[in-house]
């Protein structure tokens, strides 16, 4: 995904073009890394000085409610990075350190429906933490 990509998927949803959206995507297609949103906010306040924080915040939670962007928690605070390009189902390592994600190309799920029978699972998250062999 890149920010034209995004913008379109933006656009088919509804949402308008703007300035603002375009420089946090632009944020986030320079990291293939989760950012934490006080990065992203710190670099967003330079080109907006005037904009609000809850501003940044909101369009940051549509796009990832858009599948535009991905989020996780990382010491308490979200961090967002774009939906991964890897296709299938899979999930993620995560360095704790530079918020570098690997794809983990397997899925625990099995053994969680067994440990949960006549239980209805709706969807789920599996992130691995640590550090990635360039911080460790």
């Amino acid at each position: 995904m890149n920010t034209n990509e995004a913008l379109q998927i933006l656009k088919e949803n509804g949402y308008k073009h703007t300035k603002q959206r375009e420089v946090l995507l632009d944020l986030l297609e320079n990291h293939d890394q989760y950012v934490s949103v006080k990065q992203l906010w710190a670099n967003f306040k330079e080109e907006f000085p005037g904009a609000s924080y809850d501003t940044a915040y909101r369009n940051l939670y549509k796009m990832a409610e858009l599948e535009i962007l991905e989020s996780t928690t990382l010491d308490g605070e979200k961090h967002f990075r774009f939906h991964c390009e890897t296709h299938g189902h899979h999930h993620h390592f995560i360095c704790t350190e530079c918020g570098k994600t690997t794809p983990i190309n397997m899925c625990p799920m099995d053994n969680v429906k067994e440990n949960l029978p006549n239980h209805e699972i709706e969807n789920h998250k599996f992130e691995v933490y640590g550090h990635c062999p360039a911080c460790k």
